[in-house]
């Protein structure tokens, strides 16, 4: 069934985008991620314009994370100070990545420049995840275990600013989780990703936040910040478009449901090592459309003279 998204001006099956928005439900239930970085480069891959699939990519980002902080309100592993100082952050830090964003745009640089961002970040993290994976399975069968150090966090403690996080158990200053998430709203301004895979590990071993907080805590920071960001793009640059956030939206859903049931038979080690190929995989992607000569250099398109 074809369609036509008026802002995107391209036609597509809209079975296809229901497919994609349910592979990354799919992936959202079964690896427990937003699935922000990889719908972005898959509307690429069937000839969404990256702007329009940056701005309209959060939408989906939205609704997943939504999903999770009901979840885990009704756990109580929300800190609401804490996301509430990283979403003051992170909406300062949109603010300038939508407005770096408009300025690529009117430059012409924006789809090279959001593409350069999948490669470089997709690549870390899955070699990241890779090796991440290894080491867990050789742990698993028995390989020898190197001591944990912990991190005290001693230059948290020296910065001023300090205020008190009852649910995390931190009294730290506010400008470190501040800066995470100006960072996060930056890079989710430009790439259309809720920022999770960067905010996580940010919360866990810079602040010292408690493991079973810091998923909720980050998912509330991100429901707003992504709701905040597809708010900007709409306004600043009316690139989201409506019809095509629908369609993923409703595939997401059903294919979160799968993933979750699916989760439950695989073993976290498989799950991992999958996850890391997944994003290997879009990254190998992305760089060969990027860096390989297409075929035809030029396009010849009809124009108004005078």
């Amino acid at each position: 069934m074809q369609i036509y998204l008026p802002i995107a001006e391209v036609v597509v099956n809209a079975l296809t985008l229901i497919g994609l928005g349910g592979i990354v439900g799919l992936m959202s239930g079964l690896f427990g991620v937003g699935g922000g970085f990889l719908i972005t480069p898959l509307l690429f891959f069937i000839g969404i314009p990256p702007a329009i699939a940056v701005a309209t990519g959060a939408n989906q980002v939205v609704a997943s994370s939504f999903s999770g902080v009901l979840a885990h309100l009704k756990r109580k592993t929300v800190d609401f100070r804490m996301g509430g100082v990283l979403l003051a952050g992170g909406v300062v830090g949109s603010s300038l990545g939508v407005w770096a964003f408009n300025i690529l745009s009117r430059m012409g640089q924006v789809d090279l420049v959001v593409q350069l961002c999948y490669v470089i970040f997709l690549g870390l993290i899955g070699a990241m995840m890779l090796q991440e994976s290894l080491r867990a399975i050789r742990r698993a069968k028995g390989g020898p275990i190197k001591p944990v150090r912990r991190n005290q966090h001693v230059w948290v403690h020296r910065w001023p600013g300090k205020m008190k996080f009852r649910a995390s158990g931190l009294y730290i200053s506010a400008i470190p989780p501040l800066l995470v998430g100006a960072a996060v709203g930056v890079l989710g301004a430009i790439m259309g990703v809720g920022g999770g895979f960067i905010m996580v590990p940010a919360m866990i071993y810079l602040l010292g936040m408690p493991t079973k907080v810091v998923i909720g805590t980050s998912l509330y920071q991100i429901t707003f910040l992504s709701a905040y960001t597809t708010l900007m793009h709409a306004i600043s640059s009316n690139t989201v478009d409506i019809m095509l956030a629908v369609l993923l939206i409703i595939g997401g859903v059903v294919g979160a449901q799968i993933g979750v049931g699916l989760g439950a038979r695989l073993r976290a080690e498989q799950l991992r090592i999958l996850m890391a190929l997944l994003v290997l995989a879009v990254c190998g992607k992305l760089a060969f459309d990027l860096f390989v000569t297409p075929d035809d250099l030029y396009s010849i398109t009809p124009g108004i003279i005078g």
